[in-house]
């Protein structure tokens, strides 16, 4: 839009900032949570069947948060929403560490997740506003920080883990340095969303267009739940590696999502969304069938890598086209891309298992290229 085009370059910078500094928030918080998990399923003596329970929590809070987040932030602007969910979700990190017994960590998890989807459907509208400002692709960089903020995250917690800190210590201080992030940066946060609705409807079907960059963002999103919870499994099991180099596919694919977001908006500018999601879906199919059919550890590390390079701006891009979206402001457009795209999340690792156990993991592996495929295919018809 014009008008963001004449907003000062000072307002610009600092927006981008602020907004990125949140994004690095929402995935210190998460990464911090992930860290110290063993040490709370000991502390707590949950077995992995206990523990696979609880861990459920975290995805229903999200799920319930969906509807209700692009609800408020359409009805009261993302800037608000997202200061909000920001503090409260770096408040319920040290709860988590005080919980004596699992119905308490479930409790604090539905919260803990219902925050972060909030804070995270927020700060991507915010993330919507300041791309149009400067008028080209930025999202993916933004993921990027996310991704940056998860390694930060992890390595802090194995920091504290080896010195035997108890994780309330350890989230008191992530809380400490979250608030200490929002402080500095609400008053640069973008004021008014781009395309706002007035009289918003609370329930919304999506548009055809939505609907197809909600099933893209479902089969990335199963991609990378399969990489997340199977990539040292399918490296023991099917790649036979030698032990201590179990995660070398996960590091692998962590290192290209990673890196692939901070030069994605770079291709995107050149390429064009459209070339970008075709690009994405055809690396993520090629690098899984690589990893199926030349199960070695330097074959199978490449296709792993090329998954990570595949995956890294299909979210981002989707999220992106979502909150340009015609039809519905940026906040019900999001929450609508994401309640189909976290599908995902929740269905594809135990599909995974499912079929493994029926057949092979190795022809598990090849079903989830079809998603990659199917990225590739469903772009081709998207009008961007």
């Amino acid at each position: 839009m014009l008008q963001d085009l004449s907003i000062p370059v000072i307002h610009k910078r600092g927006a981008r900032i602020a907004v990125s500094a949140l994004f690095f928030l929402t995935g210190l918080c998460f990464a911090s949570w992930a860290s110290r998990i063993p040490d709370i399923q000991q502390s707590l003596s949950l077995n992995d069947a206990g523990l696979g329970s609880v861990l459920l929590a975290l995805p229903v809070g999200s799920l319930i948060s969906l509807p209700v987040a692009g609800i408020l932030v359409s009805r009261f602007g993302s800037k608000q929403v997202l200061i909000i969910a920001a503090v409260a979700y770096a408040a319920i990190l040290p709860v988590l560490g005080l919980a004596k017994a699992p119905w308490e960590l479930i409790s604090f998890l539905v919260f803990f997740g219902f925050c972060g989807n909030l804070a995270n459907i927020a700060v991507n509208t915010q993330a919507v506003a300041v791309e149009a400002m400067y008028g080209r692709s930025i999202m993916a960089s933004f993921h990027g920080l996310w991704s940056v903020a998860g390694f930060t995250g992890a390595a802090i917690g194995a920091a504290m883990s080896g010195l035997h800190m108890q994780p309330v210590y350890h989230f008191l201080l992530i809380t400490g340095i979250s608030w200490t992030l929002v402080l500095l940066t609400m008053r640069h946060i973008v004021q008014q969303d781009n395309n706002v609705q007035a009289n918003q409807p609370l329930f919304v079907k999506p548009d055809r267009f939505l609907l197809t960059l909600g099933i893209i963002a479902m089969c990335s999103m199963i991609c990378e739940g399969t990489m997340f919870d199977w990539s040292g499994v399918y490296f023991r099991r099917v790649v036979k590696v030698e032990e201590g180099l179990g995660g070398a596919g996960y590091a692998a694919f962590m290192g290209t999502m990673a890196s692939g977001r901070f030069v994605a908006d770079w291709m995107i500018t050149r390429l064009g969304t459209r070339k970008m999601l075709i690009i994405s879906g055809t690396l993520t199919a090629a690098g899984l069938l690589v990893a199926v059919a030349f199960p070695y550890l330097v074959s199978a590390t490449l296709g792993f890598m090329l998954v990570g390079a595949g995956v890294s701006a299909v979210v981002p891009l989707v999220y992106s086209a979502a909150g340009k979206s015609a039809v519905l402001s940026p906040g019900m457009a999001l929450a609508a891309v994401s309640t189909i795209g976290y599908l995902g999340f929740l269905f594809g690792p135990p599909l995974i298992g499912f079929v493994a156990q029926a057949t092979s993991l190795a022809v598990s592996f090849s079903l989830i290229a079809v998603m990659g495929a199917a990225i590739a295919i469903m772009s081709t018809r998207l009008k961007l």
